[in-house]
């Protein structure tokens, strides 16, 4: 057994084909299917189920392809400890981002970062805030930027806070709330809301503000990007809490929309998030681009 043939059946698993694993690979399908069958003969199992249209893990394959993905972490771990032993970081840094980020210009961090270290395969991908600070505690992701409420922080991780901020009132530019100076949560209680999917932090942040104040809302349209919220309120179908250092910028760009400050509104913060346990050179790297020592 060797790598190699760690690192087809895992991309096997992955794309549910031989052929797709085999361009992932980079090599011809009957080499990648002849090593595959090799290993199978040396484990003694079948680690795939085939058919003409199918293919699709066997149980033994599932247990066999979860320790593969932990032993080639380990090389690549270990390949990218020796170069940093001689000052050049190599190695792939996975980033989780949630789709309101403020406090960081991803984009260009992620520049600066390219600039320092080329030889680093970045991956970026976002999210819900408690889904990358889960996918970092099972090392899916090496470093994230979250919002949560204010006062909070996920477990298991280590975190440092980039910025503090309110959620302001976004209301078409034509409702009766837009234009005034400030508004309170009992104000706009009775207000037709557009949120974030119920559960996620985003919506959290809102939902634990009106609890707080006693009061009850009804939102009436969930969605998952920020977009389309933005695209209802637009279109008059209701209001929203966001947060202000995300939603300042894009409203300047559409007259659609107004902002009114909210005197007891949601807060929240915006954190970044590694782990807490041997981070990599890739990810110590990052955090030093970003001015952020780690402890130990």
């Amino acid at each position: 057994m060797d790598l190699q043939q760690m690192r087809y059946v895992v991309a096997v698993a992955e794309t549910r084909s031989f052929t797709r694993a085999a361009e992932r690979c980079f090599v011809v399908q009957s080499s990648l299917s002849h090593r595959i069958a090799g290993l199978e003969r040396e484990l003694g199992v079948k680690l795939f189920a085939r058919s003409s249209r199918r293919v699709e893990l066997t149980s033994a394959g599932t247990a066999f392809v979860a320790r593969a993905r932990e032993c080639l972490a380990a090389a690549d771990r270990a390949v990218a400890d020796a170069a940093a032993a001689t000052g050049v970081v190599r190695g792939r840094l996975a980033v989780g981002v949630i789709v309101t980020t403020a406090a960081v210009d991803v984009p260009e961090l992620l520049q600066r970062y390219r600039a320092r270290h080329p030889d680093v395969r970045v991956a970026l991908r976002s999210g819900r805030s408690d889904d990358l600070a889960a996918a970092i505690r099972d090392g899916d992701l090496d470093i994230a930027f979250l919002g949560l409420p204010e006062g909070e922080r996920p477990p298991g991780v280590e975190t440092v806070v980039l910025d503090h901020d309110r959620h302001v009132l976004v209301v078409p530019a034509g409702h009766r709330l837009a234009g005034l100076p400030e508004v309170t949560l009992r104000d706009i209680a009775e207000e037709t809301f557009v949120d974030f999917v119920d559960g996620t932090p985003a919506r959290a942040q809102s939902d634990r503000a009106f609890t707080a104040a006693g009061l009850v809302r009804d939102v009436a349209y969930e969605a998952g990007v920020v977009e389309l919220i933005i695209r209802l309120i637009a279109r008059g179908l209701g209001v929203a809490l966001l947060p202000s250092a995300f939603i300042r910028p894009l409203a300047a760009d559409t007259p659609e929309l107004a902002l009114v400050p909210v005197v007891d509104g949601p807060r929240r913060i915006e954190c970044l998030a590694w782990s807490r346990f041997n981070p990599s050179p890739a990810t110590r790297a990052m955090l030093d681009v970003l001015g952020v020592g780690t402890r130990g």
